[in-house]
């Protein structure tokens, strides 16, 4: 069999319309938007937003926002389209299937563990981060070998500093938690989401209302400090390479297309879903990162892992401190709840089709959810978290995400004119316009990032492709239908 072999659109849908074995159909329009922003709010915004302030952009880090964010709805658009047309679990993975045939499927499939799984690794590590700063305001003091993988140097907010522990199990736990969360059933674990978001979307509005009597505007001049003669460095190339820093910030909406075979209306509701959480996070972030830069100098920011709590202790409301900080740690729950989801969902498509074996896609017979999967992304996700110093992979995840929206983008122009009158509850608008410029700003951010985030992205498909040759295509399913 070729592996450029497409995946026939009739079967796709079959599987979409399969409720007696597949996945239980539970999540409303708005889960769907409470899901994308439960995915994208997190440590983007509460961590980086000041590195790039003060190694890039300054205050006008609200237009690298606004520059990420154009990148991010391009590929928005696209996605919209596909997750209406083929309302299937597995996101770009499906739809790479569908237009560019199982090769390519493959590659995205893989691709996505970078962001999904490798993402929720790194968050669990600033979730237990986090968690430590919390229990210091009441006195409680984990053992320091139980706190700090063996590779890695933690500075405590007392001062003191770990030079390496035995494991991470503050972020194991918050990992494990989730999982068996997502094992109870998709319905139970949107509820906890739809919480979680209510909580952090709530203090970060407190933040900006809180801060705006606070700014100075002495801070914003000026806005786009002058560059210093090196590439990125301030100016509009900072702005620029300041929207490849935050970009981190913007990942998680495509998450939501992976929950497409488990919305009640798919057609309406991956559409509203994908689009309506990335213009809320949006304009949330944009009148955050102005806040935040207007209380606080941005060069300040420098070197600085937590700069909303640096900036909001200009207000004085010392009191809301702890408060910030458990809306923080919301925010990284909600963004592991839903990366942990994505990637199950994922292998589980791909599982169902033959590339990886049949354990992937078992449903449990109470809970209709693929419970092997979450546990096996329970254990692989924990070794990261809890081993292994992850906060230099922050790139890596961004990479694999950048990679997964250009394709996304090519396939919208591929299908179109394949199946140009298959059925479309959402068009892309002004295609090829909108595909293309998808496909340009995404590259544009990829080349941005650090040699070594290529690096290790070509090492991590090479395996992929050794997997795909040597199991995948042998027990592919198209494969078994052509013999």
């Amino acid at each position: 069999m070729s592996i450029w072999k497409t995946k026939p659109l009739s079967i796709l849908l079959g599987e979409a319309s399969d409720s007696e074995h597949g996945l239980k159909r539970s999540l409303s329009s708005s889960s769907l938007v409470a899901l994308g922003v439960g995915a994208i709010i997190g440590a983007g915004l509460f961590s980086l937003t000041g590195i790039a302030a003060a190694d890039h952009a300054g205050p006008a880090v609200t237009l690298s926002f606004i520059l990420a964010a154009v990148g991010c709805a391009f590929a928005g658009l696209c996605y919209a389209e596909f997750a209406s047309m083929i309302p299937v679990a597995g996101s770009a993975y499906t739809y790479s299937y569908a237009t560019m045939g199982e090769f390519m499927a493959w590659i995205i499939g893989w691709d996505l563990v970078l962001e999904y799984a490798l993402g929720a690794a790194t968050v669990g590590v600033s979730w237990s981060r986090y968690l430590l700063e919390l229990l210091g305001k009441y006195g409680i003091h984990l053992p320091a070998e139980l706190i700090c993988s063996p590779w890695e140097t933690l500075k405590l907010s007392d001062g003191s500093v770990i030079e390496g522990g035995i494991i991470n199990l503050p972020a194991i736990f918050i990992v494990a938690l989730l999982s068996l969360m997502l094992i109870r059933g998709t319905k139970e674990s949107a509820s906890l989401n739809n919480f979680l978001v209510v909580l952090k979307v709530a203090v970060v509005i407190i933040f900006i209302v809180i801060g705006w009597s606070f700014i100075d505007p002495a801070n914003y001049t000026p806005y786009i400090p002058e560059n210093t003669g090196e590439f990125g460095k301030y100016g509009w190339s900072g702005v620029a390479a300041g929207a490849g820093t935050v970009f981190f910030a913007f990942i998680g909406f495509d998450a939501v297309s992976t929950a497409a075979q488990e919305a009640n209306n798919p057609q309406k509701g991956m559409p509203i879903g994908i689009l309506g959480s990335l213009v809320i996070c949006t304009i949330l972030y944009v009148l955050f990162a102005h806040v935040m830069t207007g209380l606080v100098p941005y060069y300040e920011f420098a070197g600085d892992a937590k700069p909303a709590a640096t900036a909001f202790a200009k207000t004085g409301y010392d009191f809301l401190q702890t408060g910030l900080i458990v809306a923080i740690l919301a925010g990284y729950t909600s963004v592991m709840l839903v990366m942990l989801m994505g990637q199950s969902r994922v292998f589980y498509t791909m599982s169902k089709d033959g590339l990886l074996p049949k354990f992937f896609s078992e449903i449990h017979p109470k809970f209709r959810t693929p419970w092997k999967t979450n546990v096996f992304f329970l254990l692989f996700v924990s070794i990261f978290a809890g081993f292994v110093p992850v906060s230099d992979l922050g790139h890596m995840v961004s990479i694999g995400t950048l990679l997964a929206f250009v394709l996304v983008c090519i396939g919208v122009m591929v299908m179109r004119v394949k199946m140009p009158d298959a059925p479309r509850a959402f068009k892309t608008p002004l295609v090829p316009f909108v595909p293309i410029a998808g496909v340009l700003v995404c590259l544009g951010l990829m080349y941005s990032l650090p040699n070594e985030s290529w690096a290790r992205l070509i090492i991590w498909m090479a395996l992929g492709i050794v997997i795909y040759f040597t199991y995948g295509k042998k027990h592919s399913n198209l494969n078994k239908l052509e013999k």
